[in-house]
């Protein structure tokens, strides 16, 4: 039961590939779109929840990626009505393990039928840590440009803007509870915390967390699918990135959830295009239009065409990521698209928007020196140059910044994809289940 349904698959095909039978608890409209990467059917098994409507959601609203960021707190309304719902499939079900997230009440239900809880999140270690903490307790903006007590000495910290953009964990997200209190509760509940990372990239911070919840957290390590034989490039989009020369081309995505300002994204276009590199952007609308076209700068299709595409949907990341022709990956710097990223050949550039996306991107350009991140001004804004020169500060050939970061990446790659890296964590994930 999770806002997070695509990681939590990944992580049930690895539990599924070593023979456990998984009962997945998820609205229909999310079954749908996950179904596909299904790899174990005869193992994990999907439960449909019918998702109340509650005031202030678009009628048929199902899951996060069907609103704005800023609307998914009546989501979070929403998942608490369908609490007794989950408590009658739980008692037929009669699981021995039950991994959630935001449902900060499931350890109540395990308390009246008997089975083992384990709060799951997909976000970085040292978003939790910097933010949904016992040690975070005030929510004044003075207060939220310190790390809070105990919290590793490091580089993955917060700029003045972005510590304000952080106060909202101290606000409502549900009917009468706050962010803070839902994901505290449920790590302060729970049998053993679970994040999906590892000690390589997140050690100390997944010690802090131990400590400031007294109670073990066990990692799964980065859990990525394996790339199949016949996991191709749909037709469209390799056809048109053959055209151009190795490692050249721009892919910029924000998953599923960013939705810019219309400036914003129109800096974000103008600045790609003054690169002078092919490129492909997958963006979802921005605020007030209904369609990417309709946002576009006047002009812009005109000149980029044949060159450059803007696409307001779905692409395959992982498959684009992995093509010969692409060189950049311009990201949002989500928990999950962090990995992906780790995982290709392409320069980083990151332009975060959410705080978790901040921290993140802290990890990547400040401590790992594998990424670049674009400045903003004192409100957050990007311009489109400050964008076209980090770009170009990696992309350009002979350019020493895109030599560093090219090396420390190619170690990273190497640790993540070492034979045992990633089967070696789940291996110990599944002890440590046992364990409990």
């Amino acid at each position: 039961m999770s806002c997070h349904i695509t990681p939590f698959l990944h992580l049930s095909n690895e539990l599924a590939k070593r023979g456990h039978e998984i009962s997945f608890l998820c609205p229909k409209k999310a079954q749908i779109q996950v179904e596909n990467i299904n790899f174990h059917p005869n193992l994990i098994k999907f439960h449909s929840i019918k998702i109340p409507h509650v005031d202030g959601l678009p009628l048929g609203t199902e899951t996060a990626s069907d609103v704005p960021i800023f609307l998914t707190c009546h989501l979070a309304t929403a998942l608490d009505q369908t609490r007794d719902q989950i408590n009658i499939l739980l008692a037929k079900l009669r699981p021995d393990v039950v991994f959630y997230d935001f449902a900060y009440w499931v350890p109540d239900i395990a308390l009246e039928i008997g089975f083992k809880t384990v709060c799951y999140t997909v976000v970085s270690a040292a978003s939790i840590a910097i933010a949904l903490v016992p040690a975070r307790k005030s929510c004044t903006f003075e207060e939220m440009m310190k790390p809070p007590k105990g919290y590793p000495l490091s580089e993955v910290v917060l700029r003045e803007h972005e510590a304000r953009g952080l106060s909202f964990v101290f606000q409502e997200y549900g009917s009468g509870v706050t962010f803070f209190e839902r994901v505290t509760t449920s790590f302060a509940r729970c049998g053993a915390i679970s994040i999906r990372t590892c000690r390589e990239l997140e050690g100390p911070f997944c010690v802090y967390l131990s400590s400031q919840y007294n109670k073990p957290v066990l990692l799964t390590g980065p859990v990525l699918p394996e790339p199949s034989s016949e996991d191709c490039l749909d037709e469209k989009w390799a056809n048109w990135l053959q055209q151009f020369r190795s490692g050249s081309v721009l892919f910029c995505a924000f998953g599923s959830q960013v939705i810019l300002e219309k400036g914003q994204f129109q800096e974000l276009i103008l600045g790609i295009e003054s690169t002078n590199l092919p490129f492909l952007i997958a963006l979802k609308p921005p605020l007030g239009v209904k369609t990417v076209e309709e946002a576009l700068p006047e002009g812009f299709e005109e000149r980029t065409k044949g060159k450059g595409i803007v696409y307001g949907d779905f692409v395959p990341q992982i498959r684009i990521l992995s093509h010969s022709s692409v060189g950049c990956f311009v990201s949002h710097c989500g928990f999950g698209s962090m990995w992906e990223s780790l995982m290709s050949d392409c320069q980083i550039v990151l332009v975060p928007n959410l705080a978790d996306q901040i921290l993140n991107t802290r990890l990547l350009a400040n401590e790992l020196k594998v990424a670049v991140e674009v400045e903003r001004d004192e409100n957050g804004w990007f311009t489109k140059e400050n964008l076209c020169k980090t770009i170009r500060s990696v992309m350009d050939e002979g350019s020493e910044l895109g030599g560093i970061v090219k090396k420390n990446h190619v170690k990273w790659k190497e640790t993540l994809t070492r034979p045992g890296f990633m089967s070696g964590y789940i291996e110990e994930f599944v002890n440590d289940l046992h364990k409990l």
